[in-house]
């Protein structure tokens, strides 16, 4: 597939493709500070992989209350989890190292005149720090990422994939890989710490891969072989990560799942204070419903 592609579109979907795969590795979680946050035990006094999980839920509902795009959401993950792996954070400082992650995250991403003041932010998080004291943690992250905001994110990874595979099918069948339903499954993804010990493209690769076998669209297994070649990705990795984002979403789609949108939002926003708000923005949900399989 990316061998033979000529066309203008592909081309430069291929260059930014290899920009974020040199880069991948520069900035990006420890992998010996995930460990010990998985195996740590949950006595309230060291972090746990429970606590982040639910952190990075509430980033969720967060991204998608502000109507914010998901690289942003996916950013925030990044800063959360290499902070994390770095620094040993006490549960009770978690909300405020998480919610000024979301926040380098939302004034790198978003549109300057979308970033909520900070002031806003807590009152809808009803945290109990000050301004203050997000301005001091965001210094502290800041330092501990090496002032490094940007990294190569998994969701960057899932739309350059998804569009080199689309840009090589026939108009009439470039809806067949439906973008939101593998953006809402990398979301699913991302609430669980076990995954952000894949490499990026391991893990963009891994889903789209997963959804084409799940739509038996067998057109389009040469084209994930590609780019599994071009990715230097070893099919041993694929497939062991394959199989986990697998049991992943099957346990998603149970009943037996604590989902995010059963749950009630942490943040109980107020009439007024919604109204003073400076975005329009109203949507107050967790995980997203992953989108049936387009036929």
């Amino acid at each position: 597939m990316i061998e033979v592609s000529t066309t203008p579109d592909a081309q430069n979907l291929l260059h930014q493709l290899n920009t974020l795969l040199e880069q991948e590795s520069r900035c990006q979680p420890k992998l010996c500070g995930l460990r010990l946050i998985e195996t740590a035990h949950d006595n309230g006094l060291r972090m746990t992989a429970r606590l982040r999980d639910f952190e990075v839920k509430d980033l969720l509902s967060l991204t998608q209350f502000f109507g914010f795009d998901t690289e942003t959401f996916s950013l925030a993950v990044n800063l959360l989890d290499r902070f994390l792996s770095k620094m040993k954070v006490q549960p009770k400082h978690l909300g405020c190292v998480g919610l000024s992650c979301f926040y380098l995250a939302v004034k790198s991403i978003e549109e300057e005149r979308n970033v909520p003041s900070a002031t806003d932010l807590i009152r809808i998080s009803q945290y109990r720090f000050t301004v203050s004291d997000l301005m001091r943690m965001e210094k502290i992250v800041l330092e501990k990422v090496c002032w490094k905001v940007r990294a190569t994110t998994a969701f960057q990874l899932l739309q350059l994939y998804s569009s080199l595979i689309r840009e090589n099918l026939p108009p009439e069948r470039r809806n067949s890989l439906n973008f939101e339903r593998l953006e809402a499954q990398l979301k699913a993804c991302h609430c669980r710490i076990l995954f952000s010990k894949a490499k990026p493209s391991v893990l963009a690769l891994s889903i789209v891969a997963l959804e084409i076998q799940a739509q038996k669209a067998l057109e389009l297994t040469e084209g994930v072989e590609c780019l599994q070649k071009h990715s230097k990705i070893s099919a041993r990795d694929l497939i062991f990560w394959q199989e986990l984002v697998s049991k992943c979403l099957t346990e998603y789609s149970s009943n037996k799942c604590s989902k995010p949108n059963v749950q009630k939002l942490k943040w109980i926003v107020s009439g007024r204070t919604a109204r003073q708000l400076k975005h329009s923005y109203y949507r107050i949900s967790h995980l997203p419903t992953i989108p049936e399989t387009v036929s």
